[in-house]
């Protein structure tokens, strides 16, 4: 009976299978997990997962896929286009570092299809669409800052975005290394709050003019 309301209901099935195998492809990488867990958390049976992910590595490539799926959608409720645009940048760094805090899988994920050079994703018609729409918001944001003479002209949205997105990345990717590296404690409440600080004040200073950083700073 169970085997027969899957089939009824396949975007269910899809779903559950998605978010079974998010969880063990970020604990043990494409190559560390197995399908038959995968199945088993899903509460599938395997030939069901190949029915209609095709084989691992394809699920693999549609986890990455979900993941940043649904980064983009939360960034793109933000509406930065309808916000002035130093709260708006700042309102992005903000959503950018919380969501890695809230969503630490998305990092390990990303960082495993790294190790695999892109191949899993490189030709992803969906994730080009979605970056697409990523980059266009920064340029436009960008531009609607040098229009208002607050921020620097011909900024390459791709640049700041990468600056934006590396600074919370690079510092999760290796806070237990960079513990041991800088003797200090990279995850406590306050270290959060101070690198959140840190990074909003950085790209300010990389997007801003000169009058405009004078005139926050005499505020």
């Amino acid at each position: 009976m169970a085997f027969e309301k899957q089939i009824r209901d396949p975007e269910q099935t899809k779903l559950r299978i998605l978010a079974a195998a998010k969880v063990e492809f970020a604990q043990k990488g494409l190559g560390g997990a197995r399908v038959d867990v995968i199945a088993t958390r899903a509460k599938v049976q395997k030939r069901m997962m190949y029915h209609y992910f095709g084989n691992k590595e394809a699920l693999f490539a549609r986890v990455i896929e979900a993941v940043y799926s649904d980064f983009r959608d939360a960034e793109a409720a933000l509406e930065i286009e309808k916000q002035e645009p130093i709260a708006a940048l700042q309102k992005l760094v903000a959503f950018t570092w919380q969501y890695y805090l809230e969503n630490p899988e998305l990092i390990t994920l990303i960082n495993s299809e790294n190790l695999h050079k892109a191949k899993h994703i490189k030709n992803s018609q969906a994730l080009q669409k979605l970056n697409r729409r990523f980059v266009e918001r920064m340029r436009a944001l960008l531009e609607r800052g040098a229009t208002a003479g607050i921020f620097r002209n011909s900024l390459d949205p791709v640049q700041v975005l990468i600056t934006l997105s590396g600074g919370g990345f690079h510092y999760l990717t290796n806070h237990h290394t960079g513990e041991i590296v800088y003797g200090r404690k990279l995850m406590t409440r306050q270290a959060q709050a101070a690198r959140l600080q840190f990074n909003t004040e950085t790209v300010l200073r990389l997007v801003c003019t000169t009058e405009q950083l004078l005139k926050m700073e005499g505020t």
